[in-house]
């Protein structure tokens, strides 16, 4: 299924090639920067434990209103148009104190549904089905059910569900592109990320720009180039490709040999 919106650095159009390179076996499974959780939903259930993790508060409170309270918030969202009067309305009341966490997450849901790219702060000009929309925030509930939620940094999550059955996928802000991002990533972020996972027991993969700093940084881990389209820049630009890189500390060479049949039986479900 897809995730229930979209989000800056979203994993769409990548995450088939993301789960392609999971290690075979690991039983808990942890979305460290979760954004959107393209990867996350587009499976049934990826391990026993799964875990949601974003340190935006405003988007963690949004999944979790999804998981525990979606009738409410679908009620709070009944009055939601296509309006630009509306959009900005949204925007104005973020910082409005003495709302109620199902308000807060409507009007945040509808910031990202109505904005340009998902930038949450510019108007975007499109149809849209909304009643269609908010009525796909139940399936969303469905599959967030057994989903631990978390709104905490990075180093303390890894550390708090780290075993060697541990997978961790992080999907940071991408570097040099961190402006982009609601929440403050500095470079020295990007060092700590890797000093964290350098050290521990389970399973990590990362998703980044393909840039010399990060092939450096991560040089004695697997590198693999890959790129998607450019959903924005096709707009303007057909075909426009962006060049990204998956590192891991396990083989995703050795993974790929058993890949066809597995992916193959994977499709037909």
């Amino acid at each position: 299924m897809n995730s229930f919106i979209s989000w800056i650095g979203g994993k769409k159009l990548l995450k088939r090639k993301i789960m392609e390179q999971f290690p075979k076996n690991f039983d808990r499974y942890i979305e460290v920067f979760g954004g959107a959780g393209w990867v996350l939903f587009d499976k049934e259930k990826h391990a026993d434990m799964e875990v949601y993790n974003d340190v935006n508060g405003e988007l963690v409170n949004l999944f979790r209103c999804v998981k525990y309270h979606p009738d409410a918030l679908q009620k709070e969202l009944d009055w939601t148009l296509i309006s630009r009067e509306q959009f900005f309305n949204c925007v104005a009341q973020n910082e409005i104190q003495g709302m109620t966490d199902i308000q807060r997450a409507a009007r945040f849901y509808c910031r990202i549904k109505l904005s340009f790219g998902a930038d949450l702060d510019s108007f975007g000009v499109r149809p849209r089905n909304m009643q269609k929309t908010i009525a796909y925030l139940q399936e969303a509930s469905k599959r967030l059910n057994r989903v631990v939620i978390e709104n905490v940094d990075f180093e303390r999550l890894i550390k708090t569900y780290d075993r060697e059955s541990a997978l961790f996928y992080c999907d940071p802000p991408y570097f040099e592109t961190e402006g982009h991002y609601e929440v403050v990533f500095r470079k020295e972020d990007h060092v700590r990320l890797r000093d964290t996972l350098a050290g521990i027991e389970g399973k990590f993969m990362v998703s980044y720009n393909d840039c010399e700093y990060i092939r450096e940084l991560y040089q004695d881990f697997q590198i693999e180039a890959v790129t998607r389209i450019n959903n924005l820049a096709q707009r303007y630009d057909n075909g426009s490709e962006f060049p990204e890189v998956l590192i891991a500390n396990y083989d995703m060479e050795e993974r790929r040999k058993s890949l066809p049949m597995q992916m193959n039986l994977f499709e037909n479900v």
